[in-house]
């Protein structure tokens, strides 16, 4: 249960209104975690559930309000609902024996567009069983439904577990590596970790934490130093380590102390390939270089926190894209799950992305490619500044697409 959001399979219910999305969670859950009433548009926001749903591993259910809510917050409840898509890793859309109309394959499409898997539940068949033309309707589209009912189908976990591990993402069902698959075993990886105001005390950031967990699963040797001792680290190693992986702040000094012979890499450029999509990131960086005076740029995170003194989102990101373009740019900043209007940017720099799920950033991604504007991330935008990114790039063997 101590499993992270991001690191969990996210599973989204969608439906109607009153055709049992509630009842089906709480039967498959064994739980009553959301509200079950026979009045519609009892569930009035997402309702989100971690659990561990065997052999499938950790998940969340995403919970969602009807979607053809027609009380005085329909509007917003049917927003939230539609921004749960962008999280989403597996569908499960909920329908009785009325069968789908337009609701349910307005889903449908968006789901393909996204290449969102789903399955389809007939839910309340000891009400009434549905039409065989409706149930041929359902198949036409897709052929992963389950009928059922969530009151008296003493199966439908074990059922339901079934079809989902059908769609089972393939990067869920083999855990991609954060390096691990980058160098060979019993290699050793110097991992450069600077001690500053955004570390917590006591503690190391998680995509740090991550990646040493990372290593230890491949059988590789860490050697874990501030960026101050990390020549000292590199003397005392009888042969030079396979990889460099520092945090993108210390960027600059560790290139300088790394010789050429040793790879280098940041943990956000490890976390753009294992959240996103590098190669995008990398073809956004690009646009840094197009930024005129004026020209709007948004700094995108997708958790929010405290904001420090010297934050990297709202101080140190504006000041290396303002050293390296010369220009007077329009920098906003946005954080949380919500996708806000992009229209009219010139840039978008996503955050590392270590408190969410590769599914929400492929959305965000494509998002931004069907209106047009350049992403990338942190630390690509540091080392793109920097005049590094072709060293960073070369372990994953991009340094010619920069």
């Amino acid at each position: 249960m101590s499993t992270l959001k991001s690191q969990r399979l996210h599973i989204g219910i969608f439906g109607k209104t009153n055709v049992g999305k509630s009842s089906i969670l709480n039967k498959i859950t064994n739980q009553d975690i959301s509200i079950v009433s026979e009045i519609a548009g009892t569930t009035t926001d997402v309702v989100e559930k971690s659990m561990e749903l065997l052999p499938i591993g950790p998940v969340r259910f995403l919970d969602t309000a009807g979607i053809d809510d027609t009380t005085s917050l329909s509007d917003k409840r049917i927003e939230k609902t539609m921004k749960i898509i962008n999280r989403t890793d597996v569908a499960v859309i909920v329908c009785d024996y009325k069968g789908i109309d337009e609701y349910e394959k307005n889903l449908m499409q968006k789901f393909d567009e996204l290449k969102i898997p789903y399955i389809v539940i007939v839910n309340k068949t000891d009400i009434q069983e549905i039409d065989e033309k409706k149930l041929d309707e359902i198949y036409t589209i897709t052929p992963h439904v389950l009928k059922t009912s969530a009151m008296t189908d003493k199966e439908i976990t074990f059922r339901f577990k079934a079809e989902i591990v059908k769609l089972l993402p393939e990067d869920f069902i083999n855990s991609p590596k954060i390096a691990g698959d980058l160098v060979p075993p019993k290699s050793t990886v110097i991992q450069v970790i600077p001690i500053d105001k955004e570390a917590p005390k006591g503690r190391i950031i998680l995509p740090q934490v991550q990646t040493i967990r990372d290593m230890l699963d491949s059988d590789c040797l860490s050697y874990v130093v501030k960026e101050t001792e990390l020549k000292q680290a590199i003397d005392n190693l009888k042969e030079p380590p396979a990889l460099v992986i520092t945090d993108s702040q210390a960027f600059k000094e560790v290139n300088e102390i790394v010789p050429e012979n040793i790879k280098l890499t940041s943990y956000s450029i490890l976390f753009a390939r294992l959240k996103g999509d590098l190669e995008a990131f990398v073809k956004g960086a690009k646009a840094i270089d197009t930024l005129e005076d004026g020209d709007k740029v948004l700094i995108l995170e997708s958790c929010t926190h405290h904001a420090i003194e010297d934050d990297i989102g709202r101080v140190k990101i504006p000041r290396f894209l303002k050293n390296k373009t010369g220009k007077n740019l329009v920098i906003d900043n946005y954080a949380g799950h919500d996708f806000p209007d992009i229209k009219g940017y010139k840039l978008i720099i996503h955050c590392g992305a270590c408190m969410t799920n590769r599914r929400e950033i492929l959305s965000r991604i494509l998002i931004a490619n069907n209106a047009g504007v350049p992403i990338t991330n942190y630390g690509i935008t540091i080392s793109y500044c920097l005049g590094i990114l072709p060293r960073a790039l070369e372990i994953f063997n991009l340094q010619n697409k920069i």
